[in-house]
């Protein structure tokens, strides 16, 4: 196999790795806070919320590490490792107790921060500046079908169920547990690249010399990769692209926990109130993959760069976010378990919810492929710290909406994600400009990114 269908290969076994894991961990989100308002009528007093805002705290924290786990452990085994901590998070649902559930929760944030660090290490390494934005589209592409499988299943499952039995959740996350598992075990496929050897080298000689100063160097690359992380912290397109980035997180949670939570406590939607959830998780993940396949694979046939799939992002979820807050009742965010029988501005439509759901998957994958693609084209020498970062900015943001969704009701959390999205898109411009500016410079052809 060639290098460049070597490289093709690890991106789709990298996607393919991501989908398995997190058709299991978004199949869990999207159910979580359900369940839990199930169980809380037994000794088990837990908040999917509270759990969520514990992962993303605890993964905005390890972010400032990760890139140092990485450097020493490397990309592939760091991923296995934190792919092990995912199947765990997910089994405590099995059999729940409060203080398993929280302590994964914590266990399960450091594994992310390591996990997608190494994701954006490897992303990159297996991408030049020509393959970037294909490669970021098919990996996106791929990793969002999880939003598919898992949801059917639940949409099928749960049909008709207004109560979620403890032999219904066993049943569930036994299933979502081995899927994890199996995502896990494929990044054993990833090959490794084959590094050059400089004319003259003696294999002995670099081997006995590699054996006493392993330790030393690893040491050594894992200080220089906090010191970057912490350097590329404070530059002007890091910060910029820091307020996207913070938009992405606060969608994430809005998505992947507020919205199926809000639709499972609409009372008007009867019996399929629980296996909607279940559907527009479906939607989501349509709206995703065809996100991810337009402005991934085919980015090579755009002329115009970024921003006009950045602009068409933020559109399509401003469009979303109207179109719910006059379907959704107000208080669904934060109803009990008996539900909400309230009604918004219209009789709650389940056509406008899945319309909606899909939307929210689309404009999401609109920023994410091309944050993907301008990081991977800006810190091709420094993915890992940058993707780190990344991560870091996108998880606080994601911790602090998980927080704030206990208490806010649905008209203020949608304001916050218009305001923030609106700068998210402005600041992400003139990054955008810099890097065609940069990629003119080298003499190469601006659709190519």
């Amino acid at each position: 196999m060639s290098s460049e269908g070597k490289k093709l290969f690890n991106i789709i076994i990298l996607g393919v790795s991501f989908m398995f894991i997190f058709t299991a961990f978004q199949s869990c989100g999207n159910i979580a806070q359900t369940v839990i308002t199930n169980l809380n009528n037994t000794d088990f007093h837990g908040s999917g919320y509270t759990s969520m805002s514990i992962i993303y705290g605890v993964l905005s924290a390890s972010n400032l590490i990760s890139p140092s786990l990485v450097a020493i452990v490397g990309p592939q085994l760091s991923m296995v490792v934190s792919g092990v901590f995912y199947s765990l998070y997910i089994a405590v649902f099995i059999q729940p107790s409060t203080w398993a559930f929280y302590t994964a929760s914590v266990f399960i944030g450091i594994a992310a921060a390591v996990l997608w660090t190494a994701q954006g290490n490897c992303l990159t390494e297996n991408s030049d500046e020509n393959t970037i934005g294909r490669n970021s589209g098919i990996f996106w592409a791929l990793l969002q079908f999880s939003l598919i499988f898992g949801n059917l299943y639940i949409y099928f499952a749960w049909q008709g169920k207004t109560h979620i039995s403890e032999s219904d959740r066993r049943t569930v996350f036994i299933a979502l547990t081995v899927i994890s598992l199996v995502g896990t075990v494929l990044f054993f496929l990833i090959r490794k690249q084959e590094d050059a050897k400089a004319p003259g080298d003696d294999d002995s000689t670099n081997e006995s010399l590699g054996e006493s100063s392993s330790a030393r160097n690893k040491m050594m690359r894992a200080v220089a990769a906090f010191k970057k992380s912490i350097t590329l912290s404070f530059t002007k397109e890091m910060l910029l692209l820091s307020v996207t980035t913070a938009y992405t997180g606060l969608v994430l949670t809005f998505f992947s926990g507020v919205y199926g939570t809000c639709i499972g406590a609409v009372n008007r939607f009867g019996s399929e109130e629980k296996s909607l959830i279940g559907l527009s998780g479906i939607f989501i993940g349509v709206g995703e993959i065809l996100g991810g396949g337009i402005f991934g694979l085919l980015s090579k046939k755009s002329c115009s760069g970024r921003n006009p799939v950045v602009m068409l992002g933020i559109l399509v979820h401003f469009i979303a976010f109207y179109l719910i807050f006059f379907n959704m009742p107000n208080d669904a965010p934060i109803a009990p378990m008996e539900g909400t029988d309230q009604v918004a501005y219209m009789i709650p439509s389940k056509e406008v919810a899945m319309l909606c759901s899909f939307l929210l998957g689309l404009g999401d994958s609109c920023f994410n492929t091309q944050l993907l693609s301008i990081l991977g084209f800006l810190y091709s020498e420094d993915s890992a710290p940058a993707f780190a970062i990344f991560k870091f900015v996108q998880s606080i943001c994601a911790a602090v909406a998980y927080f704030y969704s206990n208490y806010f009701l649905l008209q203020w959390q949608l304001l916050i994600m218009v305001i923030v999205g609106f700068f998210g898109t402005i600041t992400f411009f003139p990054v955008e400009w810099g890097a065609a500016a940069a990629l003119a410079a080298r003499g190469s052809d601006y659709s190519s990114i």
